[in-house]
């Protein structure tokens, strides 16, 4: 397979290629049969400094299905660890190509990823295919999240391959073209710490920092302070998830980006009705990733960081711990600083008082005693219908709801200014379960309009538009929970 001169723009590097050969192998994606484009991100494509006409061509399509090489692309597979449900494993990209970094007209440097691009050196026996319905859904999942303005990995296309796989059933094989800000992760070091040399565990930190987290280059113990700026974004992208009620629903270390960016949308979804129980995934049986788990989940993950950067944080192992552990020590104390910033915004609170956070607390509590659904209940306070929510009519919600107004009272922003905050800080709009399924059975069918008229819906979670009523119904009820599956 030899590289391919394009008109798209491409204008790839591959900076990760450098490092040590321990940490990837040099791997060419896995030509397809007859692969056809399904979904083009052209508002990405633009902001990448691609041209949408060109990937929509014939060239395009056979980047994104890796049956041509563009120019100056080195691909390869990236070697990792993780803790998957706390047992460590060696892992890699089983089934995903790094194409190179694209170098964006604005100097920004991102990983532009096939997932579902054939076997690798790291597949452990799988056949390193995808099908459409799981890439559709990262597609939706990924693209909702950047609209609700969370960080996340991002989805350029989709392509069919013209092959089918094998699964429960014979299922339309699909690649994703993934962009990040890169694919490093937890247990990228892990990795690293386990089977690498202290040299290639420190050339992979200083790639790191040079690449996220350039302005602590020169400072004192910068291996402290980019474990410290990992915590700060983690605690921050986690608190985001919950303001939404998002379940990533697999948060193994192996899928905990050093970027802060939210990655591997497997068994992901968001919550209906609010309950920190909650969970979808099909393989989370003891329920370790539940929604309200996430943040501790978070820090135990940030645990397993710390320890494989111990041997570079200091040559005296409990000096080297105390560190950590005094970073890591942050972490709490910045997930609730950031949640209740969220939470303040979502009920129309602009300044603190000490008394908020158990206001807060009574709310979701409320939520929770009379099954609301989470975010239809803020969409409800956000448009001033408060009598539109399951909680109207009861004793403790009409306590609690004096007591917010009391709260509104002592700020001097304007009932109105209150509300624009709130419709600013509360998605009218999520991507309801039963609107994704919709949208990927009638997209399996060849019929993509469905889906498109979700995306369209989900770009704005926040305008409060008309068109955007339908996609706030709830679904009917079910006797049966809804799962959602790992999709590999």
């Amino acid at each position: 397979m030899t590289d391919h001169k394009t008109t798209a723009g491409w204008n790839l590097d591959n900076s990760y290629a450098d490092l040590p050969d321990l940490l990837y192998t040099k791997q060419n994606p896995v030509p397809v049969r007859a692969p056809r484009l399904i979904k083009l991100n052209e508002p990405l494509a633009a902001e990448l400094g691609l041209h949408a006409e060109a990937l929509r061509g014939s060239e395009g399509v056979q980047v994104f299905a890796g049956n041509q090489i563009p120019e100056g692309a080195e691909p390869l597979a990236q070697a990792y660890a993780g803790h998957q449900f706390a047992y460590f494993n060696r892992l890699g990209d089983g089934r995903a190509v790094l194409l190179g970094e694209q170098v964006t007209p604005q100097g920004e440097r991102v990983d532009i990823q096939l997932k579902g691009s054939g076997r690798t050196p790291y597949s452990r026996g799988g056949d390193g295919r995808a099908a459409l319905g799981p890439m559709l859904r990262e597609y939706i999942i990924s693209e909702a999240m950047h609209g609700l303005g969370i960080p996340t990995t991002r989805s350029l296309a989709v392509v069919t391959t013209g092959e089918e796989i094998v699964r429960e059933s014979l299922l339309p094989g699909a690649i994703l073209t993934r962009v990040a800000a890169s694919h490093i992760r937890v247990g990228t070091f892990q990795f690293a710490a386990q089977w690498g040399t202290l040299e290639e565990l420190q050339a992979l930190a200083d790639y790191a920092i040079k690449r996220h987290y350039p302005d602590m280059e020169d400072g004192d113990n910068r291996y402290v302070s980019f474990f410290r700026e990992v915590v700060k974004r983690q605690a921050a992208l986690i608190a985001k998830w919950q303001l939404v009620g998002f379940i990533h629903g697999v948060m193994n270390t192996d899928n905990m980006a050093i970027s802060g960016e939210t990655i591997d949308y497997g068994p992901c979804a968001f919550m209906d009705t609010y309950d920190p129980a909650t969970v979808f995934s099909s393989i989370d049986r003891e329920g370790r990733y539940a929604f309200g788990n996430q943040p501790s989940i978070g820090a135990w993950n940030l645990a397993r960081l710390a320890e494989a950067l111990l041997p570079l944080m200091d040559e005296d192992e409990e000096g080297a711990i105390e560190l950590a552990q005094d970073a890591l020590s942050d972490y709490s104390e910045l997930f609730q600083q950031y949640w209740m910033q969220g939470m303040r915004a979502k009920l129309g609170i602009f300044n603190e008082e000490p008394e908020d956070e158990a206001l807060v607390e009574a709310f979701v509590l409320l939520m929770q005693r009379n099954q609301a659904d989470y975010t239809n209940t803020f969409r409800a306070l956000s448009m001033d219908k408060a009598e539109n929510t399951v909680l109207h009519g009861t004793a403790e919600f009409a306590e609690w709801q004096q007591q917010w107004q009391a709260r509104l009272g002592r700020q001097v922003e304007s009932k109105e200014e209150a509300l624009r905050l709130m419709r600013s800080s509360n998605p009218a709009v999520i991507p309801r379960n039963h609107r994704v399924e919709e949208a990927l059975e009638a997209a399996e069918q060849g019929d993509l309009c469905v889906l498109d008229n979700l995306l369209a819906a989900l770009a704005k979670p926040y305008a409060y538009s008309g068109e955007q009523e339908a996609y706030a119904a709830l679904p009917e009820q079910s006797p049966r929970p809804y799962r959602t599956f790992c999709g590999t």
